[in-house]
């Protein structure tokens, strides 16, 4: 009897368990986690101004500043919570985002098909108008018009980009592929000769070339979806649907308000200021 008696009470609090675990909404809803944790965590690689990028004059989650770091604080704003930023590099910021290790990911992600199955995307932040082509040395410019050009250059772009997939999509030969682990180490091999083409995002290799000189953009551009032409924000998948709703909400006002343009300016001269390109 004893036994029986034990088993019956056992089934019976492991029915009452699953009971309060069915209704608790917390464990499905990331947006109510991040709620009652009182902060949201932001991964980013911190290394693509004027989006984000690291001021050395301060310390902490204050060292970090740009236009995307501006839009997190934001989002944390509106939520009502404290914003914790964690640098990565920007294959960890993907991972992290994919495997939800992290509430929200802003660092420049352009949206691609294969980043739509792994993770949560919100709406386009900021059209990237320049699409994606190449940088090159100025005096290489008229070399480098199309992707058959590059057959005997070594060329060179992020780990896990969007650029990287336009190389394995369209990029039939080269003399030698090197991946980076961030952008700005991409041009900086460019301009030193260490590579010959950077596969980039236009816009942002503009600013580099203007900054440092010696570099400059060849007409050629990549023919890509449209919605690839953008940046986005970039949560897990589970649990996320009400955080998508605040996000998305977010990026309406923002841009309503000419907020991120005007971000857009201020920390491109920020980081011209310090020297970041």
């Amino acid at each position: 009897m004893k036994k029986i008696f034990a088993i019956v009470l056992a089934l019976a609090m492991i029915l009452s368990c699953a009971a309060c675990g069915g209704s608790s909404k917390a464990k499905d809803d990331l947006l109510e986690e991040i709620k009652a944790q009182g902060y949201i965590e932001l991964c980013t690689e911190p290394y693509f101004a004027p989006f984000e990028f690291v001021d050395p004059s301060k310390t902490g989650d204050d060292q970090y500043v740009g236009v995307d770091i501006e839009i997190a604080k934001y989002i944390a704003e509106k939520i009502g919570v404290e914003l914790r930023i964690v640098p990565l590099d920007f294959t960890a910021v993907l991972a992290g985002i994919a495997d939800g290790k992290y509430d929200i990911a802003i660092s420049a992600i352009a949206y691609s098909p294969s980043r739509a199955e792994a993770m949560r995307l919100s709406n386009v932040y900021k059209p990237n108008s320049g699409g994606y082509g190449f940088l090159t040395r100025t005096e290489d410019v008229d070399k480098y018009s199309s992707v058959e050009d590059l057959k005997d250059a070594v060329v060179i772009t992020q780990s896990g980009s969007v650029q990287e997939s336009l190389y394995n999509q369209n990029v039939k030969a080269c003399k030698e592929f090197k991946l980076v682990a961030n952008m700005t180490d991409g041009y900086l091999a460019v301009a030193e000769g260490k590579a010959d083409v950077c596969i980039c995002s236009t816009e942002s290799a503009q600013l580099y070339a203007e900054a440092n000189g010696g570099l400059a953009i060849p007409d050629f551009r990549f023919e890509v979806d449209p919605n690839m032409n953008g940046t986005v924000v970039a949560m897990p998948l589970k649990g996320s649907d009400s955080l998508l709703e605040v996000v998305n909400e977010a990026i309406a006002e923002l841009n309503a308000q000419g907020k991120i343009d005007q971000w857009n300016e201020e920390y491109t001269a920020y980081a011209a200021e310090l020297g970041i390109s």
